[in-house]
C-alpha cells in the first residue's frame, strides 16, 4: 500500500466519523421520503453531499419529477465545480486521465480541503485513502438513520431530524455575521420562500420548482447587486 494511501486513510479518520454523525440524520430524512435502508446506503454511497442528498429527499417525499430532481441536485452541489477547478491546478501535468476522472467523483468540502492543504503536487492515492475511510461512514451512517428511524419514537426522531438543520445553521451563521452581504442573502431567501408559498401563480407551482426558482433567483440578482472583488475570488479559489 502507498504511503500517500495510507496517509489518506489516517486523515480520513475523523471525517469519517463526522460524516457518520450527520448522515445518520440524513437517513432520518430518507426514511421519511419512503426510501430503504439499501436506497438511503446507495443514494449516499454515490452522492457524497448534505445538502444534495436532503434536497433531493425532500424533492421525492413531495414526489417532484426526475427533472426537478436532477436540477436541484446540479444546483445544490454546483460548488464542486469550483473545487474540481481548484484541484485541477494542484495536479502534475502529465496525471491520467482515469485519475481525474475518480478524483472526481467524489470531492467534498473536507476532502477537498485536506488534499489542498497537503504539501506539493496532488497525489491521487492519498485522496483515494482519504475517500477509503470517509465515504462508507457516510453511506453506513445513511443507513443506521434509515435502519433506527423505523424503532426511535416519532419525538425522538424528530428530535434527530433538527440535527441537520442545526449542521446548515452551523455553515450559514458564522458566515452571515462575518459577511452582511450573506446575512442579507439569507434573510432574503428565507422571505422570497414564505411569499413563494403564499402568493399565486408561484403557490401552484410545485414545491421542487420553487425551491430551484428562487435558488436561481435569488443567487443571480446577489452576483449582480454585490459581485466579487478580485481579492475575494483569489480567498475562495
Amino acid at each position: 500500500m502507498k504511503p500517500a494511501f495510507r496517509d489518506g486513510m489516517r486523515d480520513g479518520i475523523p471525517i469519517g466519523l463526522g460524516y457518520f454523525a450527520v448522515s445518520f440524520s440524513l437517513g432520518i430524512a430518507a426514511r421519511a421520503a419512503g426510501l430503504t435502508v439499501f436506497q438511503g446506503f446507495l443514494a449516499s454511497l454515490l452522492n457524497n453531499s448534505s445538502s444534495g442528498e436532503y434536497a433531493a429527499f425532500t424533492l421525492i417525499a413531495n414526489h417532484a419529477t426526475y427533472l426537478e430532481l436532477a436540477l436541484m441536485t446540479i444546483t445544490a452541489n454546483s460548488r464542486y465545480f469550483m473545487m474540481s477547478c481548484a484541484l485541477s491546478q494542484k495536479c502534475a501535468p502529465g496525471l491520467p486521465l482515469r485519475h481525474r476522472l475518480l478524483l472526481g467523483f467524489d470531492i467534498t468540502d473536507e476532502l477537498f480541503g485536506i488534499t489542498l492543504a497537503r504539501p506539493g503536487s496532488l497525489d491521487p492515492y492519498y485522496t483515494y485513502g482519504a475517500v477509503a475511510t470517509a465515504a462508507p461512514c457516510w453511506a453506513i451512517g445513511t443507513a443506521v438513520g434509515v435502519v433506527t428511524g423505523t424503532l426511535m419514537p416519532l419525538r425522538l426522531v424528530s428530535a434527530f431530524s433538527v440535527a441537520l438543520y442545526g449542521m446548515f445553521i452551523a455553515v450559514v451563521i458564522p458566515a452571515a455575521k462575518q459577511n452582511q452581504v450573506v446575512a442579507g442573502v439569507v434573510t432574503a431567501s428565507f422571505v422570497a420562500s414564505f411569499l413563494a408559498d403564499k402568493l399565486v401563480p408561484l403557490a401552484t407551482v410545485s414545491a421542487g420548482a420553487r425551491i430551484i426558482l428562487l435558488t436561481l433567483a435569488v443567487s443571480a440578482v446577489a452576483a449582480m447587486l454585490f459581485p466579487c472583488t478580485q481579492e475575494e475570488e483569489l480567498q475562495y479559489a
